[in-house]
């Protein structure tokens, strides 16, 4: 058995770990695409997130997509230690879509529409 072998334990994250997230995430962009949603993709540390809209950001090591859901504390959802609170699996990236489609939506309608300047400032 090779040295570095013995090393690579459940813990190690080698360059197979960020291929398959950035896969996965490019897998979510287009699900998210197909739904109208337009998306960037990023990788570096052995993970891959996906930019969505302000707030909602898809984070993947490959195995599973997290996203944090907005609730607090007292809200619907418990959360775990890192704060993660919304979960997908990486081999239903068309479920995990429609369930970052719908944060998405819920998004956008918090946003509040742009104010449209009128009339002339005083000068």
């Amino acid at each position: 058995m090779d040295m570095r072998d013995q090393h690579a334990g459940p813990d190690h994250a080698g360059p197979e770990t960020v291929v398959g997230a950035v896969e996965a995430a490019e897998r979510l962009q287009r699900e998210l695409a197909s739904l109208g949603i337009a998306c960037d993709v990023h990788a570096g540390h052995c993970l891959a997130l996906v930019s969505v809209w302000s707030g909602l950001v898809v984070w993947t090591d490959g195995r599973v997509f997290r996203w944090r859901s907005g609730r607090n504390a007292l809200g619907r959802a418990a959360q775990d230690r890192a704060g993660w609170d919304s979960y997908g699996r990486t081999c239903d990236p068309a479920g995990t879509a429609q369930k970052v489609a719908a944060r998405y939506a819920e998004l956008r309608r918090m946003t509040a529409a742009p104010v449209e300047p009128r009339g002339c400032a005083p000068q």
